[in-house]
């Protein structure tokens, strides 16, 4: 059977591999799937980023719910997160967000999430996949008075807001100068608004989005922009955010870049001492790191790896209970306010930790980050997992673990996209790093070739 949903939603090139076509036909299997086969008459919420092409998918999108007698609150541009809250907290059938995240303006995604604010399960996706690919067609075509109805419903984004602003009690934010880069997206409307109602003193950039320069050089995947920005303006910390608001990093005032596995330090720290941290457990991936990992086992916290992937991360953290997780990208997971990852709220919630403090970020971060290198080796898809029969390459493998110890790390991890091998060292020395990840990634190259 045909594949539409990835990792996070269906994603592609917007009006070429992401159609309205393609929309209409989610939006009509997925709202006959998500309101339980139409047992109840139900709603669906559906937000958007800043992309041009949101309007397109979106009009699609309500055409296809509607068409199965489902209707629909649209709350406009909004943050993925405030979909999930918005989605749990007045009991819709699902919430739907129009956006690729962190990809450039022409791509697009749609990202559902079920009555409980979580991303669907592979079983969910696949009987959504199985009716839209079912030639036979059997879903209803309501008429008359059983068609859906269309309701705006934009004043949602100020409960959500409202919820971000008053998540942590009394919070005053006035002694503090705070830079915000909200990356042309779907944050632009109320994260200075949140903030500034807290009493900081904001300063923002990339906040005049207009289609296309969502990403486009800033935000939290071109931080470089902010680095600048918060030095230039002595502010004491800055944060940027990606398109769709789920992902948060850090600059401090000297201007250092603090990313996820160090904001998972600060706040696990955080809430260990505050006795909140459940099980005195983080959950992050195997790609986090070895610093992160040097941090649990000096502070006595403990640190589990799932695969790549934030929905990896959730499946973990419910399965056994714990309340915080994340990767290196700055999606932090804080389970007991949100479903998913929230920039907005990962950065309120450091601003709490230096508020309660009394300090500044770089004194709160106490992880020390290990020099790591990435170097793709080039193989063929269908000899991708082979590395792992071969002789020669787990000697070397071995080799260098052994060599490495506890002050190194080696991850030979698989692309899940491309015809490659990703090689990941950590270590002490980057150098000796960049030298044993070629040499590495070459052999695998030869005997895989």
């Amino acid at each position: 059977m045909a594949k539409l949903f990835g990792t996070d939603g269906v994603r592609g090139v917007a009006n070429l591999e992401l159609t309205p076509k393609v929309a209409y036909d989610l939006g009509r299997a997925g709202a006959f799937v998500l309101s339980d086969f139409l047992k109840y008459k139900s709603k669906i919420l559906i937000g958007k980023d800043t992309r041009i092409s949101g309007d397109l998918l979106e009009a699609a999108l309500i055409s296809g719910i509607c068409s199965v007698g489902i209707d629909v609150d649209l709350v406009g541009v909004i943050p993925t997160p405030g979909i999930a809250y918005l989605t749990k907290k007045n009991n819709y059938a699902a919430g739907i967000m129009i956006s690729a995240s962190h990809n450039p303006f022409y791509d697009n995604g749609i990202k559902f999430f079920n009555k409980n604010g979580y991303k669907l399960s592979d079983e969910i996706e696949n009987k959504i996949e199985e009716m839209i690919f079912d030639k036979s067609d059997n879903l209803p075509k309501v008429t008359h008075e059983k068609i859906g109805s269309l309701f705006y419903k934009y004043n949602l984004l100020d409960d959500y807001a409202d919820f971000l602003e008053n998540s942590f009690g009394y919070l005053d934010l006035s002694d503090f100068k705070i830079a915000l880069d909200c990356a042309n997206g779907a944050t632009f409307k109320i994260a200075s608004r949140i903030f500034k109602n807290l009493g900081a003193k904001v300063y923002v950039i990339n906040n005049q989005p207009d289609g296309i320069n969502i990403n486009l050089n800033c935000g939290s995947t071109h931080i470089a922009g902010l680095v600048k920005f918060t030095f230039e303006n002595n502010c004491d910390i800055g944060f940027g955010f990606d398109g769709d608001g789920d992902r948060c990093l850090i600059v401090d005032s000297n201007g250092k870049i603090i990313y996820g596995d160090e904001i998972l330090s600060i706040i696990g720290c955080y809430m260990k001492s505050k006795k909140t941290l459940k099980q005195n457990t983080i959950v992050t991936t195997i790609m986090s790191n070895l610093g992160l990992f040097m941090m649990g086992k000096k502070e006595k916290i403990n640190i589990i790896k799932t695969k790549v992937g934030d929905r990896y991360i959730l499946e973990e953290m419910l399965k056994d209970n714990y309340n915080l997780g994340g990767e290196q990208s700055g999606h932090i997971i804080l389970s007991d306010y949100n479903t998913t990852g929230d920039g907005i709220l990962t950065a309120l919630y450091v601003s709490k930790i230096m508020f309660e403090g009394g300090k500044k970020i770089c004194d709160l971060n106490n992880m020390q980050v290990m020099p790591q290198v990435l170097v793709n080796a080039k193989v063929s898809n269908v000899k991708k997992n082979d590395y792992l029969s071969n002789i020669e390459i787990k000697n070397a493998i071995k080799s260098l673990e052994n060599e490495f110890g506890e002050a190194g790390r080696i991850v030979i991890r698989p692309s899940g996209t491309e015809p490659v091998i990703r090689v990941m060292l950590e270590g002490q020395n980057k150098n000796l790093l960049n030298q044993a990840a070629m040499n590495l990634a070459n052999l695998i190259e030869k005997k895989l070739k």
